[in-house]
């Protein structure tokens, strides 16, 4: 898999991340070379849904199975955060918990497509960079400058 350009990543942390830090911004002129397009898929079983009505049962499912691709992306993007515990006695395992999180904002993903397949809804979604670095500059040019600071 290639690495996101330098540039790319400047400006994805920008677009995703808040202005809550001290940080200085970067804010980027010029549109890197290649933009990459992320794609992700996400899966809900339809039986398993908490509703009455098969209708109702395939309209979670579709919601929850784009939640789920919406995940998979923020995971491309930030990365996922894993913490894990084991607990040791005798030399016997005797205990593990391994937690997964992931934080993030996804802006300008797309639905490529949404399906059902045997018990299972699907939903594919696309994050066109190029789409991303369109939506960057439009909020950067609404901006206005704090502070210059040199390197």
């Amino acid at each position: 898999m290639r690495l996101l350009p330098v540039a790319m990543v400047v400006a994805a942390s920008a677009l995703f991340g808040g202005c809550a830090s001290n940080e200085p911004e970067v804010i980027m002129l010029q549109a890197p070379q290649q933009l990459p397009k992320l794609t992700a898929t996400g899966y809900a079983p339809l039986k398993e849904q908490p509703a009455r009505s098969h209708a109702q049962k395939v309209l979670m499912a579709m919601q929850a199975s784009k939640i789920a691709a919406y995940r998979e992306l923020a995971e491309q993007v930030y990365g996922q955060q894993v913490s894990a515990n084991t607990t040791v006695d005798d030399w016997l395992v005797k205990d593990e918990q391994i937690r997964t999180s992931v934080k993030g904002i996804i802006r300008g993903a797309k639905v490529v497509k949404t399906y059902p397949v045997d018990d299972f809804y699907v939903t594919e979604l696309e994050l066109d960079f190029e789409q991303v670095w369109r939506l960057y500059q439009q909020s950067a040019q609404q901006q206005q400058m704090r502070q210059v600071q040199y390197f």
